[in-house]
């Protein structure tokens, strides 16, 4: 009777529905997708939820997307690796890599365009044509001190332009189309922004950008990039960026794409952020990643 028990429990170990129980379990080990609060939370879920549903449907594996209400508290999870997948801004990808092991995969295209350059953004009529104009004036930056776009490639044009640390008041808004809407309603006398934020709906919607001025553009560097946690193994990493970047080859495709405000997700290396390693150097030192 024992050597019967025996062999009953094997052969239920070994059946092909015991095979099948276990694949599935793996196929539903979810993955994390986090996406940096570039807008607010509500907007961000609509545009990157069909994406996130896609990658679900193709890895065979729920794909959970999550956002947060603020620089701060995304950079939280980062830190604590909560995100499988992540879409940042360049600063966060250059620590998180440093730090963690982040690997870049993609990087956004956006009015057909796969670079963004940081700005000063003011009023057509604020009367300020230079840097120097804003000295002893409040400027308000999108996302907080580790947006890269809002506040260091920012800063680091105030620098340029010959404004030092203490020579400007700095105040700073949730997000960089908030900063933009801040300047143009005399919050302040310039926002620090993304060039291409002015073009966002989300900022159309509210203001006449053509009211406002790019007083000082940075040079055009790698758009915001995707990252994969070290932790990934290479194939799946692989198909991911397969996948996401491909997308423009079918009409399902497209549409996932516009419903992002993106046109394309282009295949990415981390050399091509040295640029902003470079950048980041300049404005917070050698030892930004502490």
């Amino acid at each position: 009777m024992r050597c019967l028990q025996i062999f009953i429990l094997i052969s239920l170990l070994m059946s092909p529905q015991s095979v099948i129980w276990a694949a599935e379990s793996e196929v539903l080990s979810p993955l994390t997708m986090g996406v940096f609060p570039r807008r607010n939370a509500t907007v961000t879920f609509q545009l990157f939820r069909p994406l996130a549903d896609y990658l679900s449907t193709q890895l065979g594996r729920e794909v959970k997307l999550i956002t947060t209400k603020d620089f701060k508290s995304f950079w939280d999870s980062v830190e604590q690796q909560r995100y499988d997948l992540v879409h940042y801004n360049q600063y966060h990808y250059v620590v998180s890599q440093k730090k963690f092991g982040y690997q870049v995969i993609l990087k956004n295209e956006e009015f057909g365009e796969s670079t963004i350059a940081g700005a000063i953004i003011v009023r057509k009529d604020s009367g300020i044509t230079s840097m120097q104009d804003l000295k002893g004036k409040k400027i308000i930056f999108g996302g907080g001190p580790k947006a890269m776009q809002s506040y260091i490639v920012a800063t680091y044009l105030l620098r340029w332009g010959g404004l030092l640390a203490g020579e400007y008041e700095e105040a700073f808004a949730k997000n960089p189309p908030n900063a933009i809407l801040s300047a143009y309603y005399g919050q302040a006398a310039a926002a620090g922004s993304g060039d291409k934020v002015l073009n966002l709906e989300v900022v159309k919607q509210h203001i006449d950008i053509k009211e406002m001025n790019v007083l000082a553009r940075g040079a055009q560097l790698p758009h915001l990039p995707w990252a994969v946690k070290a932790a990934i193994d290479s194939t799946l990493r692989d198909k991911i960026q397969h996948l996401l970047s491909h997308l423009n080859d079918t009409a399902e495709g497209r549409q996932l794409l516009n419903s992002a405000h993106l046109t394309a997700l282009v295949p990415a290396t981390d050399a091509e952020y040295n640029s902003h390693r470079s950048i980041i150097r300049t404005v917070y030192g050698n030892d930004y990643a502490k």
